[in-house]
This record gives structure tokens, sequence and C-alpha cells, in this order.
């Protein structure tokens, strides 16, 4: 056994090595020469020696996709639609697509390399997305594992967005780390605060851009994001809603009660917050405060830790609390920011109360 085991092990590694091999002989040895990427049907071009992703030919051309993963190919969000010139899907793709998907056309860009011209198709509000430089005026720790970035713009001075919409931070090359990674974060504060960004950044143990944000950046030092993305914002309908988030899943709800306040709609709103112990709460205080002089806000902490003893408010997970609060067949929207069990769990609870899935939004945590 232990034999077969090394023979698949020394297997895989030399197909991973002839496989870098090819990659970097492709990159030497082949020329594609000039490519050209139409796209929106000629809304946009850009014109780039092939050879590159697509996700990266895109970039240096001033056209901004959502990616994670730093173009590995693992999380799923750079998906386009590529009419023509992609090639067939490969097999790094298949598993971030569903079948209607690939019969649609839908591309991961990360993983499809320029080799001639292409035509594309990405959301037109990508075309808006800009690369940004700012300053870190200040962090704030708002609990033992979590803070709170101000940035100040600098190049461009301003930003325009809808409360809802993340914005990518990228973290340079540092320690372990030998190249620079981008990760998604929402904006925790108000459009009307046009010359600065806030984001909440909860601290993953391992995490490359939390890593960095706790131990390496500092006040004053220059940061750079593109954005804003995403497609988690408000309605327009006017009916009353429901705000489900835990953790970081603060930030977009903190800046869109303040944007509500400051926009004098008062459409009618009850916050849950999840959290497991008193320590893990933030802007408790001022949310309270919103709710004394808000009469059509409502914010629900509840806490689900075991020594609580001597918290007054509603105990539980935040879906039992929402479960026991919430009444049947309300007419109410569902909005949720947090980690993928906690929105599955959300979303089932929304169905038992009537709210069906074209009434319910989230932003899922990857």
């Amino acid at each position: 056994m232990i034999t077969i085991l090394i023979s698949v092990g020394v297997t895989c590694g030399l197909m991973l090595a002839l496989t870098v091999l090819l990659l970097l002989a492709e990159r030497r040895l082949v020329n594609f020469g000039r490519c050209k990427i139409d796209v929106n049907h000629g809304a946009k071009s850009v014109e780039i020696e092939g050879g590159e992703s697509l996700l990266a030919s895109l970039k240096s051309g001033g056209i901004y996709l959502p990616s994670a993963c730093g173009g590995r190919g693992t999380c799923a969000y750079c998906k386009c639609v590529v009419t023509s010139g992609g090639g067939p899907v490969v097999p790094t793709e298949e598993p971030l697509l569903t079948g209607e998907e690939i019969k649609n056309n839908v591309r991961i860009s990360c993983q499809v390399k320029v080799r001639n011209d292409l035509a594309v198709e990405i959301p037109e509000e990508l075309l808006s997305v800009r690369e940004y430089t700012g300053r870190v005026e200040r962090i704030r720790d708002l609990t033992h594992d979590i803070k709170e970035l101000r940035i100040r713009l600098l190049d461009p001075p301003t930003i325009e967005y809808a409360p809802g919409r993340y914005v990518q931070l990228e973290t340079p090359a540092y320690g372990d780390n030998p190249e620079g990674v981008f990760r998604a974060y929402s904006l925790s504060s108000v459009p009307s605060d046009a010359g600065y960004i806030e984001l909440v950044i909860r601290l993953v143990p391992n995490g490359l851009c939390t890593t960095w944000v706790f131990e390496h950046l500092h006040e004053g030092d220059e940061v750079h994001f593109t954005g804003p993305f995403g497609d988690f914002r408000l309605s327009e309908t006017g009916k009353p809603m429901i705000w489900i988030a835990g953790g970081s899943g603060m930030a977009p709800f903190w800046s869109m009660i303040r944007h509500l306040k400051e926009t004098g709609n008062s459409r009618p709103v009850t916050y849950f917050f999840g959290a497991v112990a008193q320590r893990d709460l933030f802007y408790l205080e001022e949310l309270t405060a919103l709710a004394e002089e808000l009469p059509w806000f409502e914010f629900i902490p509840a806490l689900s830790g075991k020594d609580i003893a001597d918290w007054s408010g509603e105990k539980g997970l935040i879906t039992d609390v929402v479960r026991r609060r919430v009444e049947a067949d309300t007419p109410a929207e569902g909005y949720l920011c947090g980690s993928p069990g906690m929105i599955d769990a959300a979303i089932a609870v929304l169905h038992e109360k009537g709210i069906t899935d074209e009434r319910i939004f989230f932003d899922k945590f990857a």
C-alpha cells in the first residue's frame, strides 16, 4: 500500500511539474501577437499582447472583474460571457460552472487564455469600476478580532457607490506571501462621505489579507483597491425590511442605516444582529441610539454563547431569534450578510415566514 501511495505521489508530482514547464514554455516560446478584446459590443476595446489570462488582460486595459483568489480559479467571481474566441471550456472551469452557464458561454475569465481576438460581455456597471489609491487615516479596534479602517482617497479623490457594494483591497507581498492578492470587503461608510471609504475587517486565522491588516498595516500607509463591485443593495419597493447579520456582516447595514437616515427614507427596518458573547458586539451604542431616534428602525442584538447570564437581551442563534420575533406571512423583504451557513439557515427561516426568494437579498461571505 505504501509503495502504491508513493507511486501515485511521484506521478502527480511529475504531472504538476510538466504542467508548469509547459506553461512556462508557452509563455516564453509562443508569440500570439497583438490581440483585441471587444467588450459589450464595442462599448470598450482592449488591445494587448496575447498569452495572458482574460482576467489579467482586461485589467491591463482598465476593466476590473471581481476576483478573490488571485486568478487561481477557485472563487468563480470573475465570470463573464465570452461570445467568440475563447476556445473550449477547460477542466479547471468545469467545477465552477453550471450546465446552463456553459451552454450560455459563461467562462471563468482567469482560466481563459487570450490567444486571439475575443468578444466578451460583462455587466454594464463593471465598466465604471476603477483602481483607487488611498491613505489609511484611522485603524480602530471594534472588537478583539474586528478592526475598522478609514481610508482617505488620493487618486481618484472621490468614489460613488450604493450602500451594499464592496471593494477589493490589495494586499502587497509580505513575509511568506510572495505576491499581492485581492480580498473583497463591504463598504461600511456612507456614500455622502465620498472622499473616504470605511471597511470592517474580521481576522481570519492565517488569512493573507487579514493578517496583513492586523499585523503589518499602519495609519499613514498607502493602500490600493478596486471597486465598487456587487449587486447587494436596497430595493426600491418601499416594503418593510428584515436585516440579518453577524460579525463583519455588519458592514453593509452600518452603511445602509445611516444612508436611510441621511436621505430621509423612513422605510421600516428590523435589524437582527447575532454574536457569541458581549465582546463580539460593536456599534452597539450607536445602533441603540438610532433605534431610539428613528421610530421606523428596530435593532435586536442576540447572543448565542454559554456564559451570557448577565445579558438581558435576546439569546440563542440569530436565526432562532428571527423565528420567534417575525410574524408569519410578513410582507417584508429579507436582507442577509454573513457566512454561507448563517445565510442558508436564515433563508430557510424566512421561507417559513412566507418570504419568497424574490424578496430575499444576500451577500454571502465565501
